[in-house]
């Protein structure tokens, strides 16, 4: 009876033990942050190396690596595959909208690599999990401040009813969330806003950001969104130098134009990857192969009211603003995006 006993008590802990293994998945025991360019002077990818730091130092024994892959996208995959194949990470955690396909390409030859991308989205494949901001509400957050400023411009010196955006290139994020996403808090101040949109052709080129930027400003635009990387420098300096207004986008803004940067809508991508980071470490396998969108309502889209810049806009602009920032963390305007 006791050797039945015992046998039972096996099987039953055997039978937990697989449940959990099915529930739970292989805990990663090496994790990489592939970095599709480089950390310093990008807010985005500092975070992604801050948020996996500080879910990894829960666990002594984990082997951590930085990867900086540098501006050449055609290097990508051959240094993504190099990381996968070197055998030292099961965990790559990386961020671009552009590295779901890589990643999925490299799992094709290390099935045991998962992979967690933020700011990206691709659902159904076992090996990847992204999330996805919802950047129309970015985009809505900066238009509307943007709006406020510019109906009081007009008011005031009856400057052209225009704002502008100088962008580096179009890609699809762009195309379906920020840019709708800026018209369209720039026409929830006022409808008979337009939007002058400039085209640099690269992420580098401050110098030609700059000449876009100081045409905008010269033929009445007083406030310029740049979605534009480094090039992004170009724009706070023709703001300077013409007496304009810069809103940003993703975070640091204010530190690289304390007097012309206005305002910066932000996304908390340090804390969403280290919780992500941290559900990985638990075993939970149930995250991959699942695209999730977040938003202001999650708190990983958000706006910084900390800047100098901010502080000295008009405090009647301030709190129109900051109630127009509450309501959406409320759902409204509801900008709800269940797949991309």
């Amino acid at each position: 009876m006791k050797t039945m006993t015992m046998r039972l008590v096996l099987i039953a802990a055997l039978a937990a033990f697989q449940g959990s293994c099915t529930r739970n998945g292989k805990v990663p025991t090496g994790i990489a942050v592939f970095v599709p360019g480089v950390v310093s002077g990008s807010p985005v990818y500092e975070m992604l190396v801050e948020g996996t730091k500080r879910a990894a130092a829960s666990r002594e024994s984990l082997e951590l690596k930085i990867i900086e892959a540098g501006f050449n996208q055609a290097e990508w995959y051959g240094k993504l595959n190099d990381l996968a194949a070197s055998g030292s990470f099961d965990l790559i955690v990386t961020s671009n909208p552009a590295m779901p396909e890589l990643c999925a390409k490299v799992s094709v030859d290390y099935p045991a690599v998962r992979f967690i991308v933020a700011d990206a989205y691709l659902k159904d494949n076992t090996a990847i999990h992204t999330v996805l901001y919802n950047q129309l509400e970015q985009g809505y957050l900066v238009g509307y401040l943007a709006g406020l400023l510019t109906v009081q411009n007009v008011t005031a010196s009856k400057q052209a009813k225009r704002a502008g955006i100088v962008i580096a290139q179009t890609y699809p994020t762009l195309d379906r969330m920020i840019l709708p996403g800026f018209e369209a808090g720039l026409k929830a101040v006022d409808p008979g806003i337009s939007l002058e949109t400039r085209l640099i052709g690269n992420w580098f080129d401050a110098n030609r950001a700059a000449e876009l930027a100081r045409a905008l400003y010269e033929s009445g635009v007083s406030v310029i969104l740049p979605i534009a990387g480094g090039a992004g420098q170009g724009v706070i300096a023709a703001a300077r130098e013409r007496g304009g207004s810069v809103v940003w986008f993703d975070g640091a803004g204010y530190i690289h134009g304390p007097d012309v940067v206005v305002g910066c809508a932000i996304i908390r991508q340090d804390m969403l990857v280290e919780a992500r980071v941290k559900s990985a470490l638990s075993g939970d396998a149930s995250i991959y192969g699942r695209a999730d969108i977040v938003a202001a309502k999650d708190g990983f889209v958000d706006f910084d009211f900390e800047g100098e810049g901010y502080k000295a806009l008009p405090e009647a602009i301030r709190s129109k603003f900051e109630v127009a920032v509450a309501e959406l963390k409320k759902g409204s305007p509801d900008f709800t995006m269940t797949t991309f």
